[in-house]
């Protein structure tokens, strides 16, 4: 069995990502409708024919199928195979990042949180307490078990995460949601509070490019609301995943 850095952990960690993205499509197909994720089984949606097994193995079965129901051949959403696809590089990455180490285990709980948030909050505009209020709990008992990040730094991160996103609600009369304030809380508590200035700072410069080209091809008005949460988990993943470099980066650059 090869090392962390040879090729099977990565691939087996890739393919452990794919399931764990299948099941987070579940998620947030149910979720936001109080459904259980744990039963019944999966259905399609056009025709509620149940899936098999064998219709369910990530990527592979949408690639047989042709993206269509084997029952009544309407089209299944790209969002599945795309969460799974992302879920499958975000672990590998994270094992390539943190090694096979007490990090890893927590980076991966909250890449998955985060993939989930932002497929919820992409088709509903919502970030659910469920998500986030345990996240923060996890991430502070976890910081407080490994000392990963500092307990001190993972407190004061859920506090600037949370603190920093409710002062914006209030400047902007509402013009974000408490889901956001929730999530950089999250965070804050799983990354620390350098690191979470970081994801803030990638966040709203990704949410900026995003805004302004979606402005100048006509596809969203000035006043029309784009959904924050999923420019603040990538923001949160690139923390995590390299967060330090920037961080060393912009001190020895423009902080002399």
């Amino acid at each position: 069995m090869t090392g962390p850095g040879g090729l099977l952990a990565p691939v087996l960690l890739f393919v452990f990502g794919l399931f764990v993205g299948s099941f987070l499509n579940v998620v947030i197909a149910r979720l936001p409708a109080r459904r259980s994720i744990v039963t019944p089984r999966s259905a399609c949606l056009h025709c509620g024919a149940p899936i098999p097994w064998h219709d369910n193995v990530p990527l592979l079965s949408f690639a047989l199928l042709g993206g269509r129901c084997r029952h009544c051949r309407a089209r299944i959403s790209w969002r599945y195979p795309v969460v799974e696809a992302a879920t499958g590089c975000l672990f590998a990455l994270a094992l390539w990042r943190h090694g096979l180490s007490l990090d890893l285990a927590s980076a991966l709980f909250l890449l998955a949180a985060l993939v989930a948030v932002t497929g919820i909050d992409l088709d509903h505009q919502i970030i659910p307490d469920v998500i986030t209020l345990p996240g923060i709990a996890v991430g502070l008992a976890w910081s407080l078990a490994t000392g990963h990040p500092r307990w001190l730094d993972a407190i004061v991160g859920a506090a600037v995460g949370g603190g920093l996103f409710f002062l914006i609600i209030v400047a902007s009369g509402g013009g974000m949601g408490g889901g956001d304030m929730k999530l950089g809380a999250m965070l804050g508590a799983f990354l620390g509070w350098r690191l979470l200035l970081v994801g803030v700072m990638v966040s709203v410069l990704a949410g900026g490019v995003v805004a302004i080209a979606l402005l100048a091809l006509g596809r969203r008005g000035r006043k029309d609301a784009v959904p924050f949460g999923p420019f603040l988990a990538l923001g949160g993943a690139v923390a995590l995943l390299w967060g330090e470099g920037i961080l060393h980066w912009y001190l020895t650059a423009f902080a002399r």
